[in-house]
């Protein structure tokens, strides 16, 4: 019998999760509270799977993974006989303490919950409920159909067992799971990320470059490698004697910007006005959408190749 997967908010995060558990073979049920909203999740993941069959990326007619995706009549319907759930409904603590909630009154006793947040701990919304051992942070990439990578962030609370039987499942529906040992806020992506934007709005506030500028810098070099490797293998193999031999030549190059870099701003309005300028030069807000179906092809694309190269 296949697995069953609950997924709490359909929006964009929680659509791609289903189509991450239907081409696994799961079975999907969909719920959000907000009216017809998981009816037209479901009508997102029938898109995307379309456009992932298109590309190579799924091993069956889109028809026959979309099946095993239902709107389920309501919050107990969904959690009905399911091992994991998966929440992704908005990012602020209150919202989510009460739908943490909502899924206490109702969870069976060995269903698992993994939450989409993107740097909230799950301790700030789960102490308050009985499930708290079965809960922790299953932190996506958008879109997660297409970036397999998972952060696992348990809660103090969390059993090891929990964070054991998640990770196993993230692996078997093709994702690649990442473990914290203990909460921190923002986790390891957007810790890491955080740190790239920050210097990057630094760069553009003082008039050193353009956005646009800033953006070619990643997308046509330090990308280039990072779609295939991290930082400290890219630096182990920018060295002749690997990453001890990096470190020695360019850390204290590293440490000077540092060191000159110590404030940490917050982006203020003249900033941000500065950046969108800059960007709706190069992209008028009536074409986001398009780039973003844009972007989500090329990230096809991607995976399609990353799948060739390995096998």
């Amino acid at each position: 019998m296949a697995e069953k997967i609950a997924i709490i908010g359909t929006g964009l995060v929680g659509s791609g999760w289903a189509v991450v558990f239907a081409r696994a073979g799961c079975d999907v049920a969909l719920y959000d509270a907000g009216p017809g909203a998981a009816a037209k999740g479901r009508e997102v993941v029938a898109t995307q799977l379309r456009d992932l069959a298109a590309h190579g990326l799924v091993g069956e007619d889109p028809d026959t993974i979309l099946a095993r995706v239902r709107v389920a009549g309501d919050l107990a319907d969904a959690l009905d006989g399911a091992v994991y759930a998966q929440e992704s409904t908005f990012e602020r603590t209150d919202v989510k303490r009460q739908v943490f909630a909502e899924i206490d009154a109702v969870i069976g006793p060995d269903t698992l919950v993994g939450s989409s947040s993107s740097g909230i701990p799950a301790s700030a919304y789960t102490d308050h409920v009985g499930c708290r051992a079965r809960c922790l942070v299953a932190h996506p990439v958008n879109p997660p159909s297409l970036a397999p990578v998972v952060e696992l962030v348990p809660a103090p609370w969390t059993a090891p067992e929990t964070v054991k039987a998640v990770r196993a499942l993230m692996e078997r529906v093709g994702q690649a799971p990442v473990e914290m040992t203990r909460e921190i806020e923002g986790f390891i992506l957007n810790r890491l990320q955080g740190v790239l934007l920050m210097e990057a709005w630094r760069l553009v506030e003082e008039g050193l470059a353009t956005a646009e500028d800033v953006d070619k810098t990643v997308s046509q070099g330090l990308g280039l490698r990072w779609a295939f490797m991290g930082p400290f293998e890219t630096i182990d193999l920018n060295a002749p004697g690997g990453v001890a031999d990096y470190a020695r030549r360019l850390g204290p190059l590293y440490h000077s910007i540092a060191a000159s870099t110590a404030e940490h701003r917050v982006w203020d309005e003249t900033l941000i006005g500065k950046v969108e300028a800059q960007r709706r030069e190069v992209l008028p807000e009536a074409e986001l959408a398009a780039r973003r179906a844009w972007r989500d092809r090329r990230l096809m694309a991607l995976a399609r190749h990353k799948k060739d190269a390995e096998a």
